[in-house]
């Protein structure tokens, strides 16, 4: 069976299905919220009913997590370590050995209503690359409903940057097709497309020499990047059967943010760090490369979905039986940590860019429905992709909460007969030593944070300093605030059918960075 010429390969919902498929899609659907809310009543009504079982539960579960929080931090220092030195490597030298002439790199640039600065910035970052422009294919991809404004961008920036590359062409997403939804994936699969009819077929570009990176609007590339890209590319075990991944640093307007937002962005770089020295985890997310042979062959982003950046992956994981993997960069892209006009905007904005991430439990449904149609692909591998993918979202929308908040549910539910006991009495302790101990990772992340921040401002002094070290207690609110409950929501949206639609994130700069 050629999986990608199912009608199950581009499933975005339930609804896309009929008769059994759909109902089983929509259980699958349905799922992830039922095992977080029952987790989360689960304890209450066992604090309650066996305070005894409650509180074995809790330690055992902060002792889950101490080992867990041990283990990443290991991970963390391993990509800390690794990217540090990949930002020095001369990575044109590297290449010399290798025959790297005949690759092109097509770079699309999907926008909205973004400022003129934000698009230049991008652009500008590219051009400084210390790669052959005339190699370079930049594809800015606008929408049509974006009105005039949006046109007058693109046009003002192909008349400054579009002598500068090999090729440049500005697309225009249309709006409303039927069967799609408005959004990222939609224009860049437009834009893919279209630039295959109107450069690559042309000019008889062989779609195997081009690397398609897809970048956010405000990504901008450090000076090799190209060029380690390009390696990872020629040297990967089977370049047509990878995506690529670097690591986003989110400090293009750092300085301009408030912590609660610095602090939000700077977790997700952690994170995608932690996963870049586990590839066989790893997902494209955000910015991402892929060859476009490999993209023409699986038919390019689904246009259907909220998250295509991580969709992909699983698309191409799907269509190629399970033969199909991320290689990790360990080289940064830059790009805005959240930040609109005033405090509570952002912080409601920052609210939106994590429950929208979170949406990318869209993902849990199609995957283990895949599992189910893909005969191909290893009994083994589904069972261990299945457990990653369950137990990630549970941990996502729960582990913060469980540790933080529902720790004392024993205490005050477990009545007076529990509460004179030895536990009782030592439950307090246990924890508060178990999560003491997991400060190491806090002070790790910290550490790690630290250590790629951009140049500081003028008039940057020793109170802003002693103020970004204090933002990190701000960690105990971030992971629920902005972790756990946006984790709730998608997943509840999700089990009841209330499907999000594309939410565009803002690009806001108080500075010209």
């Amino acid at each position: 069976m050629d999986y990608k010429n199912t009608p199950y390969f581009n499933i975005g919902r339930a609804s896309d299905l009929s008769g059994v498929d759909r109902r089983i899609y929509r259980a699958l659907e349905i799922m992830p919220g039922v095992i977080t809310w029952f987790t989360l009543f689960a304890i209450f009504g066992i604090s309650f009913m066996s305070p005894f079982l409650g509180a074995l539960f809790i330690i055992i579960f902060d002792l889950y997590w101490l080992l867990k929080t041990v283990y990443l931090s290991i991970y963390l220092y391993k990509n800390w370590k690794r990217t540090k030195h990949n930002i020095t490597v001369d990575w044109k030298s590297k290449l010399s050995n290798l025959r790297y002439e005949k690759i092109m790199h097509m770079i699309i640039l999907p926008f909205y209503n973004e400022s003129l600065h934000v698009v230049e910035k991008g652009l500008e970052s590219i051009l400084e690359c210390d790669y052959d422009n005339s190699k370079i294919i930049i594809v800015l991809a606008s929408e049509a409903k974006a009105g005039k404004i949006a046109e007058d961008v693109a046009q003002e920036a192909k008349n400054k940057f579009g002598d500068k590359f090999g090729y440049f062409l500005i697309t225009k997403h249309p709006a409303n097709v039927p069967g799609e939804l408005a959004g990222k994936g939609s224009n860049i699969a437009y834009a893919a497309k279209t630039t295959k009819e109107e450069i690559l077929d042309i000019n008889n570009i062989d779609y195997s020499d081009v690397i398609v990176s897809a970048f956010d609007i405000d990504t901008v590339v450090y000076p090799q990047y190209l060029n380690c890209l390009t390696w990872h590319f020629l040297t990967a075990e089977d370049p047509y059967r990878s995506s690529f991944q670097p690591v986003p640093f989110y400090n293009n307007n750092i300085w301009d943010t408030p912590a609660l937002s610095r602090v939000s962005g700077a977790s997700s770089t952690l994170w995608q760090m932690i996963q870049q020295e586990r590839p066989d985890k790893l997902e494209t997310f955000s910015s991402h490369s892929v060859s476009f042979k490999t993209l023409h062959d699986i038919g390019y982003w689904q246009k259907n979905i909220v998250s295509e950046d991580s969709r992909i992956f699983w698309n191409a994981f799907l269509a190629f039986d399970g033969k199909y993997t991320v290689v990790p960069m360990s080289y940064p892209v830059s790009m805005d940590a959240n930040l609109a006009h005033g405090f509570w905007p952002t912080i409601l904005n920052v609210y939106k860019q994590q429950r929208r991430w979170a949406w990318g439990v869209e993902n849990l449904p199609y995957v283990l429905f895949g599992f189910l149609k893909n005969k191909k692909i290893p009994k083994f591998k589904k069972l261990v992709f299945s457990f990653l993918m369950v137990e990630g979202a549970w941990t996502r929308s729960t582990s913060s909460i469980l540790i933080l908040l529902l720790g004392w549910t024993p205490l005050i539910l477990g009545g007076k007969h529990f509460n004179e006991t030895v536990l009782s009495y030592n439950l307090p302790l246990v924890t508060s030593n178990l999560m003491t101990l997991t400060m190491i990772g806090l002070i790790l992340s910290a550490t790690v944070s630290f250590g790629f921040l951009p140049p500081h401002p003028e008039g940057f002094g020793i109170k802003q300093k002693f103020i970004y070290v204090l933002q990190w207690f701000l960690i105990p609110i971030i992971v629920i605030v902005f972790g756990n409950v946006p984790a709730i929501d998608a997943q509840t949206r999700l089990m009841f059918g209330k499907y999000m639609g594309f939410w565009v994130t803002p690009k806001h700069r108080k500075t010209k960075c």
